[in-house]
Parts: C-alpha cells; structure tokens; sequence
C-alpha cells in the first residue's frame, strides 16, 4: 500500500514512520523546503524517542521519501494543524482545505481520504466532503472519506500510534471500512468504526474532559490562595477517595489539543456550552495568576525562566502559557530562559539563567528541574528563592525559599 501524509510535524512524521515500517510506501508532504531537505537526509525536526532510527531506515530501504508536493497513492491522510478563531472561537479549517484541494490532482477511483487532524463537529460532512464532490466523486462509491483523529501523548507517540483504540469515523459506513483496513497496516488497538460526526465530537470531548478537570484544580489553586488552605494537601487527601483523581495545577494548559480543541464544540452552540467555556477561561487565566504572585514574591530584579514547553520531557511548546507569562512580566522584569528540551539561540544554560537572578520560575516539569544543582543556585544568586508552578520540587536546601501552589497564602 502505498501511503501520503500531508504534514510532517507532531504526529504525520511519526505515522509515517510507522507505515514504512509495517511494508508500506510512504510519501511525507510538507510545505517547508528545509524540512523536506532535512528528512530525506534523516535529519529529525522533532523530538520523540523511536522516530528518528525508524526514519533513517526508511530511508536507506527506500520506503519513505519526503516531498514538497503530494503524489498518487492509495491513501491519503491529512495531519497539519487547526488552529482556532479569536473572534469567535470557531475552527480554522483553512489548512486543512487546502490540503485537500492539493491532492486533488492525485486523487484516482477507488482511493481513501483520511482527515487526522482535529477539526469542528460537522467538518467533515459540511466542508471537507464537498471539496471532493465538486471534483465528481460520490464519496462512499468511488472515494472513501473518513475522520480519524490521533489520540496519543508526546514522548509516547510510536507506543500510543500502535497500541490505543482507533476511531474510524466514515461520511459512509463502506467509508469507514476503507479506512480501517488503512490503520489495519499497523494499529494494534481495537478499530471502532462510527460516522465522521461522531468520530469528530469524540476527539473533541477528549481533550475538553481534560481541560475541565484541569481548570476545576486551577480553581481550587485560587480558592485555597485566597482563604489560606495548602491546596497541594487538599488535593492529595481527596485523591485518597477511591472515586475522586483531582488533577494537579499548574501555569496554564497547553499543547496544541488541550488549549484549542474545547473551543471548537463551544463554537458550534456558544448558548450551551457554559462548563466547557468557563474551563477554558479559567486555565486561560493562569499566567495572569502567575504573574500577580511572582510581584507580590519579588518586585524587581532578574527572573530565570525554567521550562518553556507545554508539558515535561519534550521540546514542544506550541501553544505554552510559559510565553505568555514571559510576554507578562518581560515588561518588569530582566528575564532569562533555560529549557534542555528547546533548541533556541536565545535561551541560557542552567547556570548563566540563575546567575544574578532574585527568583526562579519553574514553568514546565522537565525531569532535570525535579533535582537541581543546588549549590549551583546558592553560588549564582544572591538570596536564592524558587517558584515552582509545577509543584515538582519537593525538597530544597534550608538556605532556598520555596514558593508552590501549596504556600502561596503565605507570602
């Protein structure tokens, strides 16, 4: 079989990795030309454990190739982003279209169009299938169209790909056929085929699930805040119910999932979805509760920012609320950033990020912020104080103050 995937990022790399290596040909299609040029030479752009070793084999046995341009397959699958709408919230589903038109040229009798993509409830049926019945196909007939979303975490991309359930969404139920016997090259989980609608509210619903339950330990952050009550505690001890899993606060809620996708059901009936918005505004306000506490710590001086990704261990910081609490107190503040995990000429390393800083900002849970040089920190700084908005830290030297989610009332 042979395989294009529109998109080479987070999760259209790692798929093609994982059809090369289930015997299939694959054409990886993107529109950044040093991209292309680096993967065809097995140069990586993301990281993610497994994927680079699957690619450069790929390569040498000729069954991936990178490309500005689509070519005829037997599959094609859409994975480029989603952005959402400021002013109204709604999915921009103008990369996605545009993909589609790309492969137009390409497309025979008898193919499969995949949309991974996360996009609106009703996508699919109201904007993607009419691009291709404009072209004269009969979706379900002589072209398959189906919705599959990506469920997977990063750091565990190629272990999740292969191992979570899949949901098939078909515009047709012959459609979701096609697309299963597509995923079936290597997708171990259990196929569940159902209609694109659904398939798209589900995705959607995933990650809202999520960012409700974050933004409910958020709100309980600011509660215990205001009337002098260690939060860290009170989530602990209700976790010991056998029924309750509080998650656990932080600066804000990123990735390209979690920030963006509740908005897209909130678009689609903005008079209903009161929970699903007030979720989002809540986790939207916590660089500002960030910055009002990191003030009321210190009021001027040097802050060494630790952490910019979204989530710990990764180099992906799309949609970080660590940028937005930067932009915030950049205006104050000289500030300076340190992240392992982020390839930028701006950033610092541990020890010139802390030298002469009056406050440690911990904005991602990076495994090397959990246990850090300490004498390192006393040496660099003057007074050495952390605020740790990820309540990784567990134990500093008597000499270091140590701000978290837990004793903010006592500032």
């Amino acid at each position: 079989m042979k395989i294009c995937i529109l998109g080479q990022g987070y999760i259209g790399l790692p798929t093609a990795a994982l059809f090369s290596l289930n015997h299939c040909e694959v054409i990886g299609v993107d529109i950044f030309e040093d991209m292309i040029n680096n993967l065809n030479k097995g140069i990586i752009h993301i990281e993610e454990p497994g994927i680079s070793k699957i690619i450069k084999k790929a390569i040498e046995s000729n069954v991936y190739r990178a490309s500005l341009i689509p070519e005829k397959a037997d599959a094609f699958i859409i994975t480029v982003p989603t952005p959402y709408i400021v002013e109204n919230y709604s999915c921009d589903l103008s990369y996605v279209t545009t993909a589609c038109k790309s492969i137009l040229p390409y497309i025979e009798k008898g193919n499969t169009v995949i949309i991974e993509s996360t996009i609106a409830p009703m996508s699919t049926d109201d904007v993607i299938k009419p691009i291709f019945e404009n072209a004269g196909f009969i979706i379900g007939e002589d072209l398959f169209l189906a919705h599959c979303p990506e469920r997977v975490i990063p750091g565990k991309i190629i272990d999740e790909l292969i191992h979570n359930d899949r949901i098939i969404g078909g515009v047709t139920p012959k459609c979701a056929v096609k697309a299963s016997e597509v995923y079936d090259q290597f997708v171990e989980g259990e196929l569940i085929l159902t209609e694109a609608k659904t398939a798209e509210l589900s995705k959607c619903m995933e990650n809202t699930f999520r960012d409700v339950n974050i933004a409910l330990a958020n709100e309980l952050t600011k509660i215990c805040t205001e009337i002098g009550v260690n939060v860290l505690d009170v989530i602990e001890m209700a976790n010991k119910h056998p029924r309750v899993n509080l998650h656990s606060p932080g600066p804000g809620v990123g990735g390209h999932c979690l920030a963006i996708d509740p908005y897209f059901i909130y678009a689609k009936a903005p008079k209903t979805a009161h929970i699903i918005k007030l979720a989002r505004d809540t986790n939207k306000s916590m660089p500002d509760f960030v910055c009002e506490n990191v003030e009321k710590i210190i009021s001027k001086g040097k802050i060494a920012i630790l952490g910019v990704s979204y989530k710990g261990n990764i180099g992906d910081d799309r949609e970080s609320p660590s940028y937005e609490i930067i932009a915030k107190l950049c205006s104050k503040y000289e500030i300076s950033i340190h992240d392992p995990h982020i390839d930028n000429p701006n950033f610092v390393s541990l020890g010139t990020a802390v030298n002469g800083a009056d406050l440690i900002l911990v904005l991602c849970d990076h495994n090397e912020f959990k246990n850090m040089d300490y004498d390192l920190i006393k040496d660099k700084m003057e007074k050495a104080i952390i605020f740790d908005t990820k309540n990784i830290i567990k134990e500093v030297p008597d000499d270091i103050k140590l701000f978290n989610y837990g004793n903010l009332y006592s500032i």
